[in-house]
């Protein structure tokens, strides 16, 4: 197999990428790494949300496994929101600037109480967006926009499945993590290879 020239790839994958992802994330090419495609969870107010491919392995993939799984990556980074309102970021801002006015007043009772209501309320974030369900919704998302591509659903979902069992193979793993099975399961759904999808209440 040919030599992949990373400069060349990453612009071909910008433009796969949709306007939404090539404002925040940023494509690097990293050969040391032992996984074919890496994103590290993005943290609050970071600016740039780096994905990070071994471009050795990542040219034994076919192009639409390689969209697919970019796809998937973009919409997982893109999908993560600190700030998007709902109850738990309300508890961590709250907490935040409960914080600061107790530290003001000195009451170290009420800034070790802020100080935990915010801990507690990030995790909280910070687990949703871990979670199996942001994972499954990335891989609807990454099928939606493969849509605007030229894939159709059916194609698109299938691409994504024997990406994800294929990286496996390639990154030299015994075999597919739980994560991954349940992941597999839903796009064999999708792409009508199987009549059992996951529960709608799975998370």
């Amino acid at each position: 197999m040919d030599a992949m020239e990373p400069n060349i790839e990453i612009r071909r994958l910008l433009d796969v990428m949709p306007a939404s992802g090539r404002m925040m994330v940023k494509i690097v090419s990293k050969p040391e790494q032992k996984q074919v495609i890496d994103a590290a969870f993005p943290l609050p107010l970071s600016q740039a949300r780096p994905i990070y491919i071994n471009f050795d392995l990542w040219r034994r993939l076919t192009k639409p496994q390689r969209d697919l799984l970019l796809l998937q990556r973009v919409s997982w980074l893109i999908g993560v929101k600190w700030l998007q309102p709902n109850i738990y970021q309300g508890v961590v801002l709250a907490g935040f600037a409960g914080g600061i006015l107790e530290a003001v007043q000195s009451d170290v009772v009420g800034v070790v109480i802020a100080g935990g209501l915010t801990a507690l309320a990030a995790m909280r974030i910070w687990r949703m967006n871990k979670s199996q369900e942001a994972e499954l919704n990335a891989d609807i998302a990454a099928i939606r926009i493969a849509k605007r591509r030229g894939y159709s659903d059916t194609e698109a979902a299938q691409h994504l499945l024997t990406a994800i069992e294929a990286v496996g193979t390639i990154e030299g793993r015994s075999g597919l993590n739980f994560s991954e099975l349940i992941r597999c399961q839903n796009l064999k759904a999708i792409a009508g290879l199987s009549q059992v999808g996951i529960p709608q209440n799975y998370q």
